[in-house]
Order: C-alpha cells, then structure tokens, then sequence
C-alpha cells in the first residue's frame, strides 16, 4: 500500500514540474538577438533589420576614415570637407524588434576565410562595395586593389584570402548604341541613335564569374529613366535577336529583362551560391533632376510621415521610380531562392547624408549636378554593410 501511494505520489511530482516548466518559459522573455548569433535551419532571420528608425547617438562613430585607399573621391565626404560630416554620422540605425547589426571586420573577415563575394549592378553597388571594403581594411591593413575577373573595382584581403569585387552592370542585359549611321535611318526629330537592349542576353561583364565568387549581390534600376536615355538616344529591346514590337516602353523593357536575367541567375547561379538582390537606393532631389538643378541640402533625416510625399508613385516626381522599380523585382524574384536585401525604406529617411556639392573638383557641379543619388563615406552605406554581413553570417551559417 505504501509503495502504491508512493508511486503516486512520485508520478504527480513529474506532471506539476513539468507543468511549472512550460508555465515559466511561457512567461520568460527571449533573448535578443546578437550581431552574428544567428543559428538554426529557419528559411528567414529570426530578425527584420528592415523596419526600425534613425536614433541620435552621438557617440557612433565610423571605423574608418578619409585615407582608405579604395575611396572614389567624389564620395570622399571627409576630404572633399562636406559640412555636417560628424552630424550625418551620429545617426544610428535601430530595427524594431532586435539589436542593431554592427559588423567586426577581424570576426566577418575569419568567417569568410578562402570565399569570393561579387557585386553586380549599377554605381549604387559600387558605392556600397566602397563602403564594404574600407570597412574591411580595419582588420587588413595589407589589403589591395583587385581587378581580374572583369571587375570594375575590387579588394583581396591576403591574411583571410577574401576577395570582393564589383562587376559594372548597368541594366544587366547586354545593350549598345547604335548611331543614325549604323542604322541607316535619317536625322529624325533629334534622333541621334538606339540603344538596343538584348533582354534575354546578360552583359559580358557579369556572364563569365556566375560561378567565381560564394556570394553575389545583384541590382538594377538607377539607370532605367529617361535622364540616362532620352529621347534623342531611346533604349530599343530585342529578344532572340529580333527587335521586339510594338516597341515597348522603359518599364516594360526593364520588367522583361528582370525575368530573364533572374531566370539566368537560377540556370547557371550554383545552387550553393548565397544570392542577394538589393531593392533600390532612392533620390532626394528637391526642385529637378540632377541635370535641372535638383539640389539635397538638407540638415537632418526625413520624419516617417515625408516619406510617402516624396516616394509613393501615386504622388509623382522625380524621386518615386524606386518604389516602382522595387515593385518589378519583387514579381520576378517570386518564388526564386534569391534573398531580398531591402535597404530602401530606411534609406528613404537620409535626405542628409549624399554628397551633394561637396564632389571634390569645384566645377563638378556645373558639369555634372548635384549629387543626391549616391553616399557619402562614410555614412549611409557602412549601414547597409551592417545589415549584409550580418544577414550573410546568418545564412551561410544555416546551412
């Protein structure tokens, strides 16, 4: 009878602990998620680094500075003497629900040891690898210029055998200008050439390293406007070398090339190959293009309720193609395993942080505008370098 009571006993005592278990772990908080501590085999980081805000510190510092020797000196803030330099650097990105990634160029470097990352796309991407590169210095200081491969600008760091480089892609499908001469047309309305776009033909600058480099961040979309192609040189597109009709409008022309280059990047991309695309940087010009005297001398970030004033499509001007090229990628990369690197949205708050007439040659402006497309360095993209690292750390580490 005892021994019957005390096996009763004994068995309740197991279902209140574990009762009082699942009681606790309900109500205990989970842990933050840390800068590289990222584990598990879920699909999607436990942390959106996309939605958050812009938080005054004024201790946030950039790690490196004017002399990094991959600077391009109209994105050199620092030498070029842009005013607000320390101001446009004490902003610190916050996401909502997680801490803020901040890579450690000796920890990133170590983990990446022996592998390739590429970039592929316009000057946004440049800019970006820029940053990535200077960032990367800190813990190399042997680092140097790298430019096989058909990269347009690169860095191998030879204590990790890392290599980062930046392949030139504009559209990403093979285009060139044809004059009224080649054409054998006559001079009509203005008419000085076509640029014809093969859509379904990859630009030689990227075609040959889709199986160099472990991983590849792929963009485009800056230059599909007509301040790149007017109507005097207008892009004509073609597919299986015939021109399409009836000719189709820029959007229309970049939707087709989207599905057939994202199509080509799943064909020949190796499936072990870490892809990113990064949805597009947005502009801040107030008054006109680049070209029109469009001007960003803006002192402080955006507040969330401008956003929608400069960027929704529905409101027109000259900065909303981004929301509407980010629509189009968004299509073509359903159901693809390239991830979505989707730095617009908290770039859309840093109206102060582009060169603007800071270009380091004083008749940059006259000639070329004001700068309110790329960012300066440091600033903006050492942010995005942030949030890539971490989400490459992330995935890499998954598999």
């Amino acid at each position: 009878m005892v021994s019957k009571l005390s096996s009763t006993v004994f068995t309740w005592l197991i279902i209140l602990t574990c009762l009082l278990l699942y009681f606790y772990s309900t109500i205990l908080p989970s842990p933050k998620t840390s800068n590289f501590s990222f584990r598990g085999s879920q699909k999607n980081p436990p942390c959106n680094f996309f939605k958050g805000q812009w938080v005054s510190d004024p201790n946030y510092r950039p790690i490196y500075d004017e002399s990094c020797p991959f600077h391009r000196n109209a994105w050199n803030c620092l030498k070029n003497n842009r005013e607000n330099m320390e101001k446009i650097n004490s902003w610190r990105w916050v996401p909502e629900n997680c801490a803020s990634p901040k890579i450690d160029p000796f920890k990133f470097l170590g983990f990446m040891r022996d592998k390739k990352i590429g970039f592929v796309g316009d000057s946004l991407n440049e800019n970006f690898i820029v940053s990535f590169l200077c960032i990367l210095r800190v813990a190399d200081g042997g680092a140097k210029k790298w430019k096989k491969k058909g990269a347009w600008r690169g860095g191998y760091f030879p204590k990790f055998n890392v290599t980062i480089a930046y392949h030139r892609a504009v559209l990403l499908a093979k285009y060139k200008l044809q004059t009224i001469k080649q054409l054998n047309l006559s001079d009509q309305e203005g008419l000085k050439g076509m640029y014809r776009v093969d859509v379904d033909i990859p630009a030689d600058e990227w075609v040959e390293v889709t199986k160099f480099y472990d991983v590849l961040v792929f963009n485009t979309g800056h230059w599909w406007g007509l301040d790149k192609f007017p109507k005097e040189t207008p892009l004509v597109f073609y597919r299986e070398g015939k021109p399409i009709l009836p000719r189709l409008e820029i959007f229309d022309g970049l939707k087709l090339v989207l599905e057939s280059m994202v199509s080509y990047i799943q064909r020949e991309v190796p499936h072990t190959t870490l892809k990113f695309w990064r949805l597009q940087s947005p502009r801040h010009f107030y008054g006109g293009e680049w070209n029109q005297n469009g001007s960003c001398l803006f002192d402080e970030p955006f507040e969330d309720s401008q956003l929608d004033i400069w960027f929704n499509p529905s409101n027109g001007g000259v900065n909303t193609e981004a929301r509407h090229v980010n629509r189009l990628v968004e299509g073509a990369l359903q159901g693809t395993d390239i991830q979505l690197l989707d730095l617009t949205h908290l770039s859309e708050f840093r109206a102060d942080a582009h060169p603007a007439i800071w270009l380091g040659k004083k008749d940059a402006v006259a000639i070329w505008g004001q700068d309110c497309m790329h960012w300066c360095l440091p600033g903006l993209p050492d942010t995005w370098v942030d949030i890539l690292s971490a989400l490459i750390h992330y995935h890499l580490e998954s598999r």
